[in-house]
């Protein structure tokens, strides 16, 4: 065992790392089961996100961003434009290429997903835990911020 790991208060922080990390991955869970995401793949959530997030792209350059073949890309867009989540317009920029971007039903779903995951977690604060206790977690949650921003 190392001198750093040895120390009272390293141990400390290992033991609460841990913890956290235990948690967060409850929570995470808990979450993903109320948002409804049906019969997506994990990598058909990530395009819906990234396409809410930077806007209308190429499926080339989804691609690249989410490291995998074009090939392997349209393969996961397909099934999305069936869904009626995401549709393509031709590129005013190169007409040989698709924008790919979300439709107002996928606009929905990710609107309805979100606040199934808020409810569901308002909800269970608000059965679980008393004023006090809120306000204790509220604090807890500015020491994980304090840990996470630059």
């Amino acid at each position: 065992m190392s001198r750093l790991t040895s120390r009272p208060e390293t141990e400390l922080a290992s033991t609460i790392a841990l913890e956290v990390r235990t948690v967060f991955r409850k929570v995470k869970r808990h979450l993903r089961e109320q948002g409804e995401r049906g019969d997506l793949t994990p990598a058909q959530v990530s395009v819906v996100l990234r396409l809410e997030e930077s806007g209308a792209d190429t499926v080339s350059a989804l691609a690249r961003t989410e490291g995998m073949r074009p090939q392997s890309m349209s393969a996961v867009i397909s099934p999305l434009q069936e869904a009626g989540l995401v549709s393509g317009t031709p590129d005013p920029n190169d007409g040989r290429q698709t924008l790919m971007s979300l439709t107002p039903k996928g606009l929905q779903w990710l609107k309805d997903g979100r606040a199934a995951r808020q409810d569901w977690l308002t909800k269970r604060i608000s059965q679980r835990f008393s004023v006090s206790e809120q306000e204790k977690l509220r604090s807890s949650l500015d020491l994980l911020t304090k840990l996470v921003d630059d």
